[in-house]
């Protein structure tokens, strides 16, 4: 019966996480942590949902990264660069998780989801980061209701963000290139289509160096994880198909919608539990 529950947790998971671009890790750790209430689940800690959760997400990353790959929506170079922040810091957020405990985990993530939905919502009214378009990057991309998208960024301003984002990502376990997406979109403004699909690139190699530091700290449920992966990569492949079918207004209204229910869930959990 548990292995039931994992499979369909781990394929709703993905499903949802590629195709908004998280990864998966943004509903799995949360829905980990509910189980863990249960009886069956109770021997479940948060590094040992953490950890698990990164474990699948290899498996996500590379289904959903296959798949993007065709439709020609992942940039590459910014991808690359983005990577060289977020790699070590998701590591060290790994690290930094074995420090906190249930309640505190539970209300940190929670508030911080929050704070990203909000300010998806006033997404329109922020102005990129300034670059220089003769040093920066600069790029442009038509989605599929023909709207055609001007972005671009400072490398090392990138970087330095990136850094960040991935320390949080490696703390609540979410994956390094998760919360690449709305900073991507937020600050320097990329294309919903684009977004989703350069942070499931992110999101492979990010979650193969946080899961080596979990494998070693012994936060990974082998069975589990097993019983997650094969639901994980084929709704990779189902998340793909829909954010090829979707326009990049209801691309960003589904993950704020997403952020802000995940996020009172989890500060619930933290205040009560």
């Amino acid at each position: 019966m548990e292995w039931i529950i994992l499979i369909f947790v781990g394929l709703a998971a993905s499903s949802l996480g590629s195709l908004i671009g998280m990864g998966g890790g943004i509903i799995l750790v949360p829905a980990l942590l509910y189980l863990a209430s249960l009886p069956a689940f109770s021997h479940l800690t948060p590094q040992v949902v953490v950890g698990t959760s990164l474990f699948t997400m290899i498996f996500t990353g590379l289904s959903s990264t296959l798949a993007y790959v065709k439709h020609k929506t992942v940039d590459y170079k910014s991808g690359l660069i983005f990577l060289i922040g977020s790699g070590p810091g998701s590591i060290l957020g790994a690290w930094v998780t074995e420090k906190l405990d249930l309640h505190s985990f539970n209300l940190y993530f929670g508030l911080f989801i929050i704070f990203v939905s909000l300010v998806l919502l006033v997404k329109d009214k922020l102005k990129p980061i300034p670059y220089r378009k003769d040093k920066g990057i600069v790029r442009t991309f038509t989605d599929n209701s023909e709207k055609t998208f001007e972005y671009g960024f400072s490398p090392t301003i990138a970087i330095l963000i990136s850094f960040v984002v991935g320390l949080l990502s490696g703390i609540f376990g979410i994956g390094g290139g998760s919360l690449m997406v709305p900073t991507m979109i937020i600050v320097f403004f990329f294309p919903p289509h684009v977004a989703t699909a350069t942070s499931m690139f992110m999101i492979l190699p990010t979650a193969i160096l946080s899961s080596i530091t979990h494998i070693t700290l012994g936060n990974v449920n082998w069975l589990y994880a097993l019983a997650l992966v094969p639901g994980a990569w084929i709704g990779a492949k189902v998340g793909v198909f829909l954010n090829s079918k979707l326009k990049s207004k209801t691309i960003v209204w589904m993950i704020r919608a997403i952020l802000l229910v995940v996020g009172i869930r989890l500060i619930y959990q933290g205040i009560v539990g």
